[in-house]
Order: C-alpha cells, then structure tokens, then sequence
C-alpha cells in the first residue's frame, strides 16, 4: 500500500545539534534508520523525485511484510522506496547520487562520511578497511566518492574583496630519490608537484588546484576560473609571475619573503602558508604518498575543511549530505580507470 508522505514526519532525524559518533552510531541501528536521516538531510520533508525533478507530497511504498521487500537476487532489504505522483517512476533517496549502486550499507556510507568531517588530518582507505570490514577496493573507492561530493564548483560563486595568492609544491626531497631519477627533474631542482592556492580573507573559503607550473599564464587561468578581478585585492609575494597580472585586478600588494617581510598591515600571504602546511602535515602523516593522478580529489577535501573549519562535526557532515547529488563516481570511466 502507498500513502503520501506528511511533511515533517521524519523531523526526530533532523541533525539540530551536535552529534558525536556514539550518538550518531545509536541513531542508525537498521538500514531503514540510515534511509530516514539521509531523506531527511536531503529532502527536508520534501522528497525530490530525481527522474523528473518533480518535488512535492510523493508516495512511499509500504513493504508487504512492514519492514522489507525482497531485491532481485531473493535478499531482503530496508531499501526505503518511493513513487513519484508526476512521472509515476520509482525511486530512493540515493539515487543519482555517490551512494547509487553501492553495496556497501548505507549506514557505513553516513559513519565514514561522519568520520572524514571529523578527522582533521584526514582518514586514510586502510583506516577505513579496518574500521569498517571493507575490501582495500571497496575502501578507496568509497573514500573518492566523498571527496568528489567536497568537491566545491567555480560555479558556486567568484571570490571578492581580499584574496591571498600563493604556491608550494608537493612531493619528496630531492636527497631522498634514488641516484637514477636525479635526472628527472621538471621543475628547476626538483620534480615535485606545483599547486596554487587562493584564500578569501572575507569567508575563510580557500580553493587550492594542481598546475602545470607556476608561470604566469597558468596562475592566470586559476584566477580566471576563480576571482573576480575587478572586485578583488590580490595579497601576494613577491614572485616575478604576478606582475604582468597586477593590472586586471581592483589592487596588488605583495610581502618580500626575501627581505625578510612576512606582514605588512593587511597584506600577508600567511592564511595560504597556514593552508599549505596543514595539508602537507596531513598528507605525508595519514596518506604517506599521493599520486599525482590522484592529488586534486585530495585538495578538495582538505579544501572543504579547512573552509569549514569553524562549523561542527555534525554541520560537515550535513553539507557534503547536501551535495552528494549528481556526483557518480564511477570504478571505470569510457576513457580510462576513473578511481584506480
């Protein structure tokens, strides 16, 4: 039988205060329990049909036994099942989204999507195969996906007003390589990974991206996607590569590391310092090693925390809930191995 859904009913699974993870472990005993609070910090009361995009009093449907329905292999499954009243097509709160053809519980999806909100440093895949009975694929994988669901879109707004510029690379010392890949070099002594960071000084924000290297055409591009130059005050250092770039922008101030200047008034480069060395301490402690391939899924994670470092546990995790829509991850792209 299928009855129209009473907003607000499922209003004891709003996440309205802090949780911590016994708390949050005793609010998600069943499947079922997993589907109401993520219906809940998705839809509001308010269930979205994702096939027609129709949003509106639509129609779940009552397992026959009360509890669960049998999938196609014959097991049974607290799979919460909607009916859109528009389309009439069935559907559930995961799909179209990282959790869409998962096998993994969806009460493990929302305690490691709990867990990395939390973690300050991080959590490595291997953590979460012990933690949580995993496979090391299964573990990897679903790291990616929500760290694809951090993931913050150009299109979610150009920075303004004071933005701090500023580069550093990623990668081991060059001592430290093995005498034949001393030749290898990319970058002038070393061959590590090149990456530029942009910070709000307005909203604490910071989008960090993987260049090719740090001339001056490339840190355009980034800037481009990112700022509005008319309404911006670029803080930077001294590097040669901002100068021809200093006339698109509201004004220009740079800090001399090489003199020693570090803080002149307003003007510092130290709030991306403070990003980079949070990230490398991080990276090279929890992870060890990052693979080029890899590194701008990690960004946008460490991205997404460190702009919402003054938010609660509960208030990340309820944010990347909020974006987890239209981010399928797939193992295999048609090109190439999306998440090896």
């Amino acid at each position: 039988m299928s009855q129209p859904l009473t907003v607000g009913v499922n209003l004891c699974y709003t996440l309205r205060v802090s949780l911590n993870v016994l708390q949050l472990a005793d609010r998600l005993r069943t499947e079922a329990d997993a589907y109401l609070m993520l219906e809940e910090m998705r839809w509001k009361g308010r269930p979205l049909c994702p096939h027609c995009g129709s949003v509106g009093e639509h129609y779940f449907l009552n397992p026959a036994n009360g509890k669960s329905r049998k999938t196609r292999t014959g097991s049974a499954s607290e799979r919460r099942v909607w009916k859109c009243r528009d389309c009439r097509r069935q559907f559930s709160v995961t799909v179209g989204t990282i959790f869409h053809g998962s096998k993994v519980p969806l009460r493990t999806w929302l305690m490691v999507i709990f867990d990395a909100s939390a973690a300050k440093n991080g959590i490595s895949a291997r953590e979460i195969e012990r933690r949580y009975g995993v496979t090391p694929r299964t573990a990897w994988h679903l790291m990616h996906r929500i760290r694809e669901a951090m993931k913050i879109e150009p299109i979610a707004g150009l920075l303004t007003g004071r933005v701090v510029a500023d580069e550093s690379w990623y990668g081991g010392k060059p001592k430290n390589r093995h005498r034949n890949r001393h030749a290898n070099r990319l970058q002038g002594e070393h061959d590590k990974t090149p990456i530029m960071a942009l910070v709000s000084r307005e909203t604490g924000e910071v989008r960090s991206q993987v260049v090719p290297d740090v001339r001056g055409h490339n840190l355009r591009k980034v800037l481009v996607e990112h700022v509005d130059p008319a309404q911006t005050h670029l803080y930077t250092d001294s590097g040669y590569q901002y100068r021809p770039l200093a006339p698109m922008f509201a004004s220009h101030s740079a800090v001399d590391h090489k003199a020693g200047e570090y803080v002149r008034g307003d003007v510092t480069t130290n709030p991306a310092e403070a990003f980079f060395s949070q990230l490398k301490r991080s990276l090279d402690g929890t992870h060890h090693h990052v693979s080029r391939e890899h590194l701008h899924r990690y960004l946008a994670e460490f991205d997404f925390r460190y702009t919402t470092c003054k938010q609660t546990d509960t208030e990340r995790m309820t944010a990347i809930v909020g974006k987890v829509g239209g981010r399928r991850l797939t193992y295999r792209s048609p090109t190439r191995g999306a998440a090896r």
